[in-house]
Order: C-alpha cells, then sequence, then structure tokens
C-alpha cells in the first residue's frame, strides 16, 4: 500500500538520471520504433526486489504479470501480445535509474513500474529521453509530477490526496497534539509538510516534528523528543522497516497515545519488526488494498490460484497499471509513445479498482482516494 520514495535528495536523484540518459546511448523503444505498431507489446516493471523494501517487489510483478497473462488469454491487444520486462529499483536511485535503461535497451514500449519516489524520479528522464510512457502504480510525491515531461501518469493516490485524508482522521479523533515523523525522503518529507500545513488550519497544535535516518536501527532521539512534546498522536510517514522499530521504541519508552502511519509501511513486515502486540491499533492510511476493496474476493481467489500466496499491497496497482497501458494501446491503435499518452490523456471511465479512469490535466486520479486501515492481529483491516 506508492508512492511512495526511499533515496537520496531529489536533485541528486535526478543528476544520476540525467548522467546515465546521457551517457548510456540508449535505444528509442517508445515512438517510432519499427516494432510501435507491430509484434508484441513490451512492457517494463521497476520494482524493490532487494533492500529494505523487497518484500513489496513481488507483489507488483505478480499484480502486472496477471494482467499480462489475464490479457494474452483473451487475445491480446488488437491481436498482439504484452510481455513483461522487470527489473530492480531497490528503492535506491541508482539502482532505479540502471534499471531503467535496461529497460528501455529491451526496447519496452510502456513502464508500468516505480514504487519508491525518490527512486522513481531518476527514471523520468530515462524514460521521456526515449519517448516512453510511465504508468506509475505506487510512488506518490508531488516532486514526481514537477519532474515529469508529459509522459507520467499517476494510478496511486498523490500525497496531496493521503496527507488530506490523515489531517482528517487525526482531528476527528480528538488529538490535541501531534507528532509528525519522517524519514526525510521526497515522499514522506511531502506528507509531513502536507499534512501539517493543513492542520495549521484546525485545532490540532503539531507539537513536534522529527526527521529519521532511513537504516538506522535507534531512534531514541525521535523518541524522546515525542515524549518532551506530550503528544496524543504519532504518524510516521516513512517505510515499515524503520516505521516498526519507531513503533517498538515508542512503546518501549511508555507511549500510550495514538499511532498511525502512511502507506510506505503498509505491510505485515511492520507488525513483525515492532511485535505484534506493539502493533495493535496502530492506523494508517492506505489506498485500497486486494483486501479491503468491495467484491475484490474473485480477483484475491484468481491471484492466490496462479501464484499460490495472497496478495499485498500495490498488486491491484500494478494489476491496473498494465491493463490501462493495455487500453491505452487498444484506443491508440499503437504502442507509439506519443499515440499512447494522447490515449492516456483521453481515457474516461475506464474501470480500475479505485474507480472510473480519468485523469486530471496533472496526469494524476481524479477519483480514488485513501482508506483508514487499522492493525488487528496480523493484519491491516479496515476501519470502520
Amino acid at each position: 500500500m506508492t508512492i511512495v520514495r526511499r533515496g537520496a535528495m531529489a536533485a541528486a536523484a535526478m543528476a544520476i538520471g540525467l548522467t546515465l540518459t546521457a551517457c548510456s546511448g540508449l535505444t528509442q523503444g517508445g515512438s517510432g520504433s519499427p516494432d510501435s505498431d507491430s509484434g508484441p507489446v513490451k512492457l517494463g516493471l521497476l520494482t524493490p526486489l532487494t533492500g529494505s523494501s523487497a518484500a513489496i517487489g513481488p507483489y507488483m510483478k505478480d499484480g502486472a504479470q496477471l494482467a499480462v497473462d489475464e490479457i494474452n488469454a483473451e487475445g491480446g491487444i488488437n491481436g498482439r501480445k504484452l510481455t513483461l520486462t522487470v527489473e530492480d529499483e531497490a528503492c535506491d536511485p541508482k539502482t532505479a535509474a540502471a534499471g531503467a535503461a535496461k529497460l528501455v535497451s529491451a526496447g519496452i514500449d510502456i513502464s508500468v513500474g516505480g514504487y519508491c519516489s525518490s527512486a522513481t524520479l531518476p527514471t523520468i528522464s530515462i524514460f521521456a529521453k526515449a519517448r516512453i510512457p510511465m504508468l506509475i502504480p505506487a510512488a506518490n510525491s508531488a516532486d514526481l509530477l514537477k519532474a515529469q515531461s508529459g509522459n507520467v501518469f499517476l494510478i496511486n493516490g498523490t500525497g496531496i490526496q493521503q496527507a488530506e485524508a490523515a489531517s482528517r482522521f487525526i482531528e476527528a479523533a480528538g488529538s490535541r497534539r501531534v507528532a509528525l515523523v519522517d524519514d526525510n525522503t521526497s515522499y514522506s518529507a511531502d506528507i509531513t509538510k502536507r499534512t501539517g500545513d493543513r492542520l495549521a488550519a484546525t485545532a490540532v497544535e503539531v507539537a513536534t516534528r522529527q526527521s529519521v535516518t532511513a537504516g538506522e536501527s535507534d531512534y531514541s532521539g525521535a523518541v524522546n523528543a515525542v515524549m518532551a512534546a506530550k503528544a496524543d498522536f504519532v504518524y510516521w510517514t516513512g517505510y515499515y522497516q524503520e516505521g516498526g522499530l519507531l513503533i517498538k521504541q515508542l512503546k518501549a519508552a511508555g507511549y500510550t497515545g495514538r499511532i498511525m502511519v502512511a502507506d510506505g509501511s503498509v505491510d505485515g513486515k511492520l507488525i513483525e519488526i515492532a511485535g505484534r502486540q506493539n502493533a495493535q491499533g496502530v492506523f494508517a492510511t492506505m489506498t485500497q488494498t486486494p483486501q479491503t476493496i468491495p467484491g475484490g474476493e474473485a480477483w484475491v481467489a484468481r491471484y492466490k490460484k496462479k501464484f499460490g500466496s495472497e496478495p499485498g499491497p500495490y498488486s491491484t496497482q500494478s494489476y491496473d497499471a498494465v491493463r490501462v497501458a493495455a487500453e491505452a494501446v487498444r484506443q491508440a491503435g499503437s504502442a507509439d509513445g506519443k499515440a499512447v499518452t494522447q490515449a492516456l490523456e483521453r481515457i474516461d471511465g475506464f474501470k480500475i479498482f479505485s474507480g472510473p479512469l480519468k485523469f486530471t490535466a496533472e496526469h494524476t486520479l481524479s477519483v480514488g482516494g485513501f482508506d483508514i486501515l487499522v492493525v488487528k492481529d496480523d493484519a491491516f483491516v479496515l476501519h470502520k
């Protein structure tokens, strides 16, 4: 549950992407290539296969593959089959840029990946130079929209929408003093800033705002600041590895208030790291997951039958990214990058999990937002 995300600061990430683009001699698979109107439609997926967010990778890969297989079983798009090539982004800008370069060299027509926003940022210039449209299923920082060259479309809700959901819930919960804690990445810092800005117009005081360093194991500085501020609500906007440790250390320090995490922490690993008892009652802002979608049981059953495991965060968004890419190719009558981009801008009412699809002028979802989940036993479930 993107989005979503870990790595160096945005400027450094963009520099890496521009360097790789300039030096790699990449071929253009997205526009004007001999195969744009014939042969298989080649999709590329960047997702974390290594690193601390590697648990998300199989969900995204399998969700996308399920859509590819289902579309191909029905004859493909305009008589053309789909193929899917997967590369690692590791939630690391350098790894993601290298993976994007590989996908461009492989001649992909459309990118349907992207989990961590700060890792996705450098890939935008790489895919843009090759005129390859990007349908991003998870990463959702506003920085992605600032960096795009007209080729980026977000399947996930934005950080703006997530901050709106978070601030509404914090206020409705009766909080008076909230602590906002991020990991200083593009995705995480954007949500905390926007949440803080929205809370400024309410009776809720931002008692402290803390930034921690991802990858560390001791967050006593942030914990002590939360306790000293007498916060009654903590909103963590980073990822599950650090989020689990933060929750564990807050509980050990005697913190008794509410805790909520953002979508980058919605994974069973958070419960495992925090400790089952410590995680009980932890809330989360999250776009729809397979288990919280009304009528999603049939899709979950198909996923389980094919892969032998439960779907997880961003499996449905990745599934939809492939379906939307295929629909754009169908409408365009071609996999040409410019034609596909124009078709994506025209899509109106195509059904995806979050609702009928129509992109805004900024290429974000016009409908579909964030649910509030809560940890119960060993899972995140929909909070009533």
